[in-house]
C-alpha cells in the first residue's frame, strides 16, 4: 500500500446463501479526499460499506487501513483505529439538547461514559470543545435547542458533529442527503466539502449533483462488482455506467456538471 492511500480493500467478496452481494470489489482511497460509491439500487454498495465498518464479516478478500490489515478486526477496534461511520437513518438522542449530544460522543472519546455517578458539572470542560464543533457544522446558535425540534437537515448535521466528536482519521457517510429538500442538500455538500479539509471521506449517496460537486473520485458498482472508478468527468461518460443509469439515473447523471 502506498502512503498515499488510506484504505485498501483486495478481491473483497460477502456471499449470503449463495447470493453473492460485494463480488471481488478492490477499492483504494486516497489519504485527504473524498471517494463516493456509487451505483443502481441493489448495486452492494451498503453491504460494502458494512464490510468496511466491521458490521458484516467478509466471506473472502482483505481490508486494510493504512498498511494493516483489520479484515477480522471487531467494530469497537476499527472505530479506535479512527474509521467512524455516520448512518443512513439519523441517529442521535432526539429528547437531548443539540449541545448534550455533541457531548456524549466526546465522552466516548474520553472513555468516561459509562462513569453516571459523575455530576453534569464533570462534562464542563468538554463543553469548549462542543461548541467549537458546533461552529464546523453551522449549529452554534442551536446549542440549547432539543434536538426534536431541529430540521432533518440541520439533524445530519448534528450527526456529522458527532461523527467529528470521534476525531475520525477516515470518515464514512452513508447516504447523508438522503431524503433532503435544495436547501438542506446544499448545505451538507457544504459541510462535508469543509470537513474533508483535513480529513479523508468515503461515502455512498445517491444524489449525482453532490457527487459531481464534490468527489475526487468516483467507485461504480454494479451487482456487487466494481463496474468503473475515476474521476466524475470520465466516469459520467463511461457507456456502461450510462447503461447501468438507465431512465431517470441516467438523466441524473448527464445533468449534474
Amino acid at each position: 500500500m502506498s502512503d498515499d492511500t488510506i484504505l485498501e480493500t483486495k478481491a473483497l467478496t460477502k456471499e449470503f446463501k449463495g447470493f453473492v452481494a460485494v463480488d471481488h470489489v478492490d477499492l483504494k482511497v486516497k489519504r485527504g479526499t473524498i471517494h463516493a460509491l456509487i451505483g443502481p439500487n441493489g448495486a452492494g454498495k451498503t453491504t460494502c460499506f458494512n464490510l468496511l465498518t466491521k458490521f458484516l464479516a467478509p466471506t473472502s478478500g482483505q481490508i486494510l487501513f493504512k498498511g494493516q490489515d483489520i479484515t477480522r478486526e471487531a467494530p469497537a477496534h476499527i472505530a479506535r483505529r479512527g474509521i467512524i461511520r455516520s448512518f443512513q437513518i439519523s441517529a442521535v438522542f432526539p429528547h437531548l439538547s443539540v449541545l448534550e449530544n455533541v457531548r456524549v460522543a466526546l465522552q466516548r472519546k474520553l472513555g468516561t461514559s459509562f462513569h453516571f455517578w459523575r455530576s453534569e458539572s464533570s462534562l464542563k470542560p468538554l463543553d469548549a470543545r462542543v461548541v467549537e464543533l458546533l461552529r464546523a457544522v453551522d449549529l452554534e446558535e442551536y446549542a440549547q435547542t432539543p434536538t426534536v425540534e431541529l430540521s432533518y437537515g440541520r439533524k445530519r448535521a448534528l450527526e456529522i458533529a458527532t461523527t467529528l466528536a470521534m476525531d475520525p482519521e477516515l470518515m464514512l457517510l452513508d447516504e447523508p442527503t438522503q431524503g433532503m429538500g435544495l436547501e438542506d442538500v446544499d448545505r451538507i455538500r457544504q459541510l462535508i466539502k469543509k470537513v474533508a479539509a483535513d480529513r479523508t471521506v468515503l461515502m455512498v449517496e445517491h444524489n449525482m449533483s453532490v457527487v459531481a460537486s464534490i468527489a475526487d473520485t468516483i467507485t461504480v458498482l454494479q451487482r456487487g462488482a466494481t463496474l468503473a472508478e475515476g474521476p466524475y468527468a470520465e466516469v459520467s461518460k463511461n457507456p456502461a455506467v450510462i447503461e447501468a443509469y438507465m431512465g431517470t439515473a441516467n438523466v441524473e447523471l448527464k445533468g449534474a456538471h
